[in-house]
């Protein structure tokens, strides 16, 4: 199982919020670039990067400090965040991203989903942030009707590498990821998910990983906390 180390990006600031919530932030580093690369020097093989401003202004806004990331570390990263057209994912991979997220298109514009990951296999992942199992787009701002099991089952089919299965409920609360519902999820389509919100220690992590269905987990506050100890979480995933 792969620990993507998450960095969200507000202002150009490495922060996270508490539920998704722009108004209750915490700024952890204002150097995104510095933080990735001490990720990166504890052995991280991924990162994890979101534009907070972007997800809700709906076109990319921390481009900068996401550039600044790509170019001082050699891992691998993926980004959500206000991509929700064609144009905007061909200029991110473009720039050496190696996965946008779709998350708000998913939802309003899944052809668009399907197109892209046609044109760039492998480097295109869906985000299903959710509410109580309903799918929350726009930042989290917009409550749906959908049904998130039913949204990523309705992308079975179209070569998306990844789904990112967030539970805003325990986004940033360090009071652990919803194993049943990610297990569900995970359970109920072949593509690979990741797990992210609320995980906050290694017994989390060691509880995702023994699921033996959950691919990837994403932890933000915990590591910045130090409740997790990122070369520790590398080790024991590891064995």
């Amino acid at each position: 199982m792969i620990l993507y180390p998450a960095i969200d990006l507000k202002d150009g600031q490495a922060v996270r919020l508490v539920h998704g919530d722009m108004d209750r932030v915490t700024v952890f580093n204002d150097d995104p670039a510095a933080q990735a690369r001490a990720f990166v020097d504890a052995g991280c093989q991924w990162l994890h990067l979101v534009d907070l401003n972007g997800a809700f202004a709906g076109t990319p806004v921390n481009a900068a400090p996401v550039e600044a990331i790509l170019k001082a570390c050699p891992v691998p990263a993926q980004l959500g965040g206000g991509i929700r057209d064609m144009a905007t994912i061909e200029m991110w991979l473009s720039k050496g991203l190696e996965r946008v997220i779709l998350g708000t298109v998913a939802v309003e514009n899944p052809d668009l989903v399907r197109e892209a990951a046609r044109a760039f296999p492998s480097h295109v992942a869906v985000g299903i942030d959710a509410r109580d199992g309903k799918v929350a787009t726009k930042g989290w701002a917009t409550k749906t009707d959908v049904d998130a099991t039913d949204l990523a089952k309705s992308f079975e089919d179209a070569g998306v590498a990844a789904i990112i299965y967030t539970d805003i409920n325990r986004d940033g609360a360090m009071g652990g990821p919803n194993i049943p519902a990610t297990e569900a999820l995970a359970q109920a389509v072949t593509i690979p998910v990741i797990a992210s919100g609320g995980v906050s220690s290694l017994d989390d992590l060691t509880a995702l990983k023994d699921t033996g269905v959950i691919s990837g987990a994403i932890s933000g506050r915990a590591l910045y906390d130090g409740a997790i100890d990122l070369a520790a979480a590398l080790s024991m995933l590891k064995g």
